[in-house]
């Protein structure tokens, strides 16, 4: 007994020291947060980290990370060039600085960190790659030209060298060396989206509207997030009579870029070639929302307004037109006629003596012109010319050949697993509810719930597989949650009470993503109460997590697999019955590919209560063992259940 005393003593001694924190595991845990894009509350780690401890570069560089995929670029650049201070041989601080450069159009210096970073890695084909494309930003096409001619020497397979050169062709007028560069890279490559694009920008140029409608389809496929290439396909669809095409595209467009100006005017002009005209109308008053002074759209809509009857909205937009255009006298003929019709036969008078007035004028040798300033208020993007108004818009300077992407372990999310292995998560204490997006309620569970139920916490205990990302205000309360039960935790004599104000505790920490200190918090519980069934539950969950990331991430687990399942297991000894640890213990045999065990261990979740993730998962695991068929109806399953993401499985696997 007094071994055990002891031990507990020597558990609980560093919680003394609330205000000492453990660096190393403050940088795990904002990795963790990382790892899980929970940018906001990975910032708050490592602003403590550097509280503690500010010579160490890590915790800034790793927050200048988070900076970086939070778009705060100046902010992610001020915290690289602090970790460079600290430590300048760490050559991936040079390139997420670079990065942050560019996106902030600073060119020359990230050529300058591109160099730098090259220094140590001469070979990393993308500071090459990146540096290159800054030289094209800056119009030094001769020195792009000859670091391209490098990179092939270097790396004759790579695809998007090829394209940039034709793109660099095409500015220089060179169409013909463009197109065999083209044909060098889709030889290579034949899914490389630039290619296509720059293809489809040739065909586009030369009006050759069936081959860019093709090349444009390609760049799609491979890439079905590019507004451009929708707007600029429907363009291609127009010219070939291929009007459903076409509507097709608009929609799309505004569905991925609801704010996009070409795509609701277009899609308007094409509305009223169809006849669909109240809905035009719609098109058109976004447009003019947007745009206020667009005299065009302004007229496009009185038109509109005017054919389906509302009189007094088509005189509105026909005034706001003359008063700009003063002898825009179709404007005022059909002004007119609009007052006529309402019975507002003085306005009407006077509108069509205006234009009697003109016409005697023009008669006589007097003819009122648009001033040259009128002329040049007018946009960029659209020509103010009535007889014009009902054809579709294009930009009016002409768009770069390419928008080129960057190469980067940074760009998308942080940690891009494999489609198959992303099942859903487990289950796991929480202080936040359980929300599938789809529909939100508490999930229940009869330990929990008796926990919450003796116990009376100040913050009731949940279960949830999909914990939410904290904003700043959020993650501050579970800190000072947590630093609260750590002086309850060193006031309490009772050590019975002490493991229940320690599992609180660790779920504080496990809703932070500081799973570290959670596995010792439920570690110390698990000494002082071995039939502890949720505090191995817990336990288990955290250190499941601590793998995912360390293996991921390149380090050295700490904490084998082995010690998930054995928590698991003792878990299940405790609770025989809990569909949630059951699923959890699947999820871990799903990850080690031992999807047989897997599929057993859904299989008693879901005949104990129909998760929909049991369905998921296991559809998952169904299909990586060889039964299509009956994972396909286990995903359709937990679609019907509300995992609408179950749909795009079933896509990806009936093909």
């Amino acid at each position: 007994m007094d071994r055990r005393w002891i031990f507990l003593f020597l558990a609980l001694l560093p919680l003394t020291v609330s205000a000492q924190f453990n660096v190393d595991r403050l940088i795990m845990s904002g990795r963790s947060a990382l790892y899980y894009e929970d940018y906001v509350l990975a910032i708050q780690h490592f602003n403590r980290a550097i509280q503690s401890k500010p010579y160490l570069y890590e915790p800034w560089f790793y927050r200048g990370v988070a900076k970086y995929y939070l778009d705060d670029f100046a902010g992610a650049e001020d915290d690289c060039s602090e970790a460079i201070h600290l430590n300048p041989y760490v050559t991936g601080i040079y390139e997420l600085r670079g990065l942050c450069r560019i996106r902030e159009k600073k060119y020359e210096e990230a050529i300058a960190d591109y160099d730098r970073a090259l220094r140590d890695e001469p070979s990393a084909q993308n500071f090459w790659f990146n540096r290159m494309l800054c030289r094209i930003e800056l119009k030094d096409y001769d020195r792009a030209q000859l670091e391209l001619d490098t990179i092939i020497h270097k790396w004759d397979k790579y695809a998007r060298a090829y394209s940039v050169k034709a793109g660099i062709c095409l500015i220089q007028n060179d169409t013909t060396a463009a197109a065999g560069w083209l044909d060098k890279a889709l030889e290579i490559d034949p899914y490389d989206w630039e290619s296509w694009l720059t293809r489809a920008n040739i065909s586009l140029s030369r009006q050759k509207w069936k081959d860019a409608d093709k090349q444009l389809g390609q760049v799609i496929h491979l890439k079905p997030k590019m507004v451009g290439c929708y707007v600029n396909r429907a363009l291609a669809r127009l010219n070939i009579n291929n009007l459903r095409g076409a509507m097709s595209d608009y929609d799309m467009a505004i569905e991925i870029d609801p704010e996009n100006f070409l795509a609701h005017y277009n899609r308007g002009i094409l509305r009223v070639q169809v006849g669909d005209d109240n809905r035009a109308i719609e098109d058109f008053d976004f447009i003019v929302r947007m745009e206020p002074n667009n005299i065009m759209a302004v007229y496009n809509r009185a038109l509109l307004l005017h054919k389906t009857g509302d009189l007094r909205g088509a005189i509105r937009d026909y005034t706001t037109i003359i008063n700009q255009y003063p002898n825009f006298w179709v404007g005022l003929y059909r002004r007119a006629e609009c007052y006529r019709r309402l019975g507002m036969t003085g306005q009407a008078e006077m509108d069509e003596f205006r234009i009697l007035k003109a016409q005697m004028d023009k008669h006589i040798g007097i003819q009122q012109r648009w001033s040259k300033s009128q002329v040049q208020q007018t946009r960029k993007k659209s020509e103010i010319d009535f007889e014009k108004y009902n054809h579709v818009v294009v930009e009016d300077e002409e768009p770069k050949v390419i928008e080129h992407e960057y190469e980067s372990v940074y760009r998308g999310k942080v940690q891009n697993r494999k489609l198959d292995l992303d099942y859903m998560p487990m289950y796991q204490l929480s202080y936040m509810r359980y929300d599938n997006v789809i529909k939100s309620y508490q999930v229940f569970d009869k330990a929990v719930d008796a926990f919450n139920q003796r116990q009376r916490p100040r913050h009731m205990l949940f279960l949830t597989c999909n914990p939410k990302s904290l904003n700043e205000q959020q993650s501050g309360a579970v800190f000072a949650f947590a630093d609260t039960l750590t002086v309850q935790i060193q006031e309490e004599s009772d050590m019975q009470k002490t493991k229940n104000l320690l599992l609180q505790r660790a779920v504080a920490h496990t809703v932070v993503q500081n799973f570290g200190d959670a596995v010792d918090d439920l570690t110390t519980a698990i000494a002082i109460d071995p039939d502890f069934a949720l505090a191995y539950w817990q336990r288990g969950v955290c250190a499941a997590a601590i793998n995912e990331l360390s293996n991921t991430q390149g380090m050295e687990a700490k904490i084998k697999e082995a010690n998930a399942l054995y928590d698991l297991n003792k878990a299940l000894e405790l609770i025989p019955d809990d569909p949630y640890i059951h699923y959890d213990r699947g999820n871990l045999y799903f990850s080690q590919g031992e999807y047989a065990k897997a599929i057993e261990d859904y299989d008693i979740a879901i005949k104990a209560n129909h998760l929909p993730e049991a369905y998921y998962n296991r559809g998952l695991a169904h299909i990586h063992n060889g039964n299509q068929q009956q994972g396909i109806a286990d995903l359709s399953k937990a679609g019907e259940l509300g995992i609408y993401s179950a749909y795009g499985m079933i896509k990806k696997y009936s093909k």
